[in-house]
């Protein structure tokens, strides 16, 4: 009969301590140590990446594999195509997703990779250009490649020097650094981020504009400068707790908000006489509809205002757009 397992070890603390320190003093070292072997190899396959026609087709096995999707997603989300294929799978039919206008990007931290290793010459023949990512730079894979990018380290943070550790952050750091090297070279923008991550909080806030969110048409409180302050009242009640006044043209001549209603009952003003002309404020804060939601955003949290109507170049009431409208975007 199997005993129940007793109470834990208790552990060591300082001995957990020191070995997770221990694993991060390695794998710094490993990553500090590639900055001398970045040279001409590197800007060569920059240009190579940079002038590619098709798509960079990433493949690794095993760590290599999942360190290798990382790498072409971060490509891809950065302005540079990729995909990742894996070798397995190439060698059984996979391989028809790479054409002559691909470069392949292959990781190993051997380079003797016997799944890797079996495409190459079926690579060579059709005329891929091949960039290697390894420690092995007699291997295999390093012979066959046009460039290598070297990620080899001194060890591994395992204690048993066995467990890819070091090497598979050194890999991803070398694709990192390829990634920004060719973003910079690109022109690649912020907003050329967002649109690759429109789900995204950052794609939000840079694609989304002010006629994205704003109210229009007859959901805009517009009223006339004579109306009388109970009209303006019903108006404001119904489209959200402000009122924009405008001429004829529909050319904005002022703001009344809901606080300046509480500051005229404070005052004790006759509200019965009142006219929306008499209590605007003249210099409403305005935006365009063209402009970032998130420009809207600021500008209410400059000015501790809630709402911000928008007006054409011409000055033209086209909406109002208020916090929660941005919130229920998630621009904020």
């Amino acid at each position: 009969m199997t005993q129940p397992p007793g109470p834990p070890t208790p552990l060591d603390a300082a001995q957990v301590i020191h070995q997770a320190r221990l694993t991060l003093d390695i794998e710094a070292e490993a990553i500090l140590g590639m900055k001398s072997r970045i040279g001409d190899g590197f800007v060569r396959a920059v240009q190579r990446i940079l002038v590619l026609p098709g798509r960079v087709v990433v493949m690794g096995m095993g760590k290599s594999g999942h360190v290798g999707r990382k790498i072409a997603a971060t490509l891809a989300s950065t302005g540079t195509p990729a995909l990742f294929v894996h070798p397995g799978e190439a060698s059984h039919g996979d391989l028809g997703m790479v054409t002559a206008q691909d470069l392949v990007m292959a990781i190993s931290n051997s380079g003797e990779s016997a799944e890797l290793n079996l495409i190459l010459p079926v690579l060579k023949r059709q005329g891929v250009p091949l960039i290697a990512i390894t420690g092995g730079l007699e291997s295999t894979l390093a012979r066959h490649a046009d460039e290598v990018l070297d990620s080899g380290v001194e060890k591994e943070a395992c204690p048993l020097n066995l467990a890819p550790t070091a090497s598979s952050t050194a890999q991803l750091v070398m694709g990192d650094a390829l990634a920004v090297a060719l973003l910079e070279l690109r022109g690649f923008k912020a907003e050329d981020f967002a649109r690759s991550h429109p789900g995204g909080a950052l794609g939000r806030r840079l694609l989304t504009h002010v006629a994205d969110v704003m109210r229009s048409g007859a959901d805009i409180p517009a009223i006339g400068p004579a109306t009388p302050l109970a009209e303006m009242m019903r108006e404001m009640s119904a489209k959200g707790g402000l009122a924009a006044i405008v001429d004829e043209a529909q050319r904005v001549l002022g703001v009344f908000t809901d606080g300046d209603l509480r500051r005229l009952v404070e005052k004790g003003a006759d509200l019965r006489a009142v006219r929306a002309e008499d209590v605007m404020h003249r210099q409403p804060r305005r935006i365009r509809p063209d402009a970032l939601a998130v420009e809207a955003v600021e500008l209410m949290e400059q000015h501790r205002i809630t709402a911000v109507l928008v007006v054409d170049a011409a000055g033209t009431l086209v909406g109002v757009v208020h916090i929660g409208d941005l919130m229920r975007a998630k621009v904020i």
